[in-house]
């Protein structure tokens, strides 16, 4: 296995980076910016130049690579065209980069309460639909993949288990950009996590389940 990483210098990216380098995963890093990305990523991490909006530079980026994780995202600004460039024009630029590739699978980082339209965080340019219509297209590219739906994120850590459950059944809860991304690398490793959406939240209530029995329970 060797994992491409799309949004590598990002909050949630850079967390998935230092997840499968634990696993000793091979991990080729899609940066804009090499020397951000030089002081933010692990020293064996293979960093290589590229733009999810510049699809000719995906297909030299992706080089050997056999699986795909994508936490990028659109940074909240004053251009209105940003969510739709980078949530589902990105999204759909590595999609087809990946089916070019023979990429075994593609996991992809959304939100909870994308089939929301009267959703507050739309009136940041409709990222929420965005976000929704690039899954859509994952979905239909026949690529096998798992769709990541967190609820609110933090940076903090807490002993707190994670909740998941299928779309469309979660619309609140929060949960740490760790655990985010250990539900996205342990999605490599569990059959049960196939051509699934699912959605995590953490809560202290929550019941103790291995990563198998979470993504089993997702039907």
């Amino acid at each position: 296995m060797k994992a491409f990483v799309a949004g590598a210098t990002g909050e949630t990216g850079s967390r998935i980076v230092q997840e499968l380098v634990k696993r000793q995963i091979p991990v080729r890093a899609l940066v804009r910016d090499l020397e951000k990305a030089k002081g933010l990523l692990p020293d064996r991490v293979e960093l290589v130049v590229g733009d999810v909006l510049q699809p000719e530079s995906l297909a030299q980026a992706i080089g050997d690579s056999t699986v795909l994780l994508c936490a990028t995202g659109a940074s909240p600004s004053f251009d209105p065209t940003g969510p739709y460039k980078v949530d589902y024009e990105g999204t759909k630029n590595l999609v087809d980069v990946a089916k070019a590739n023979n990429i075994q699978q593609f996991v992809l980082v959304t939100s909870l309460c994308v089939s929301k339209f009267f959703h507050p965080l739309n009136l940041f340019w409709l990222i929420l639909v965005w976000k929704k219509q690039a899954e859509e297209y994952l979905q239909n590219s026949g690529l096998t993949y798992t769709i990541v739906r967190p609820g609110g994120l933090t940076n903090e850590e807490n002993p707190q288990q994670v909740v998941m459950s299928v779309a469309d059944s979660l619309f609140e809860g929060r949960i740490s950009r760790t655990k985010v991304a250990q539900t996205c690398v342990e999605a490599l490793f569990q059959p049960a996590a196939a051509n699934k959406i699912v959605e995590v939240v953490a809560g202290p209530q929550a019941a103790e389940k291995s990563w198998e029995e979470l993504f089993a329970s997702v039907t």
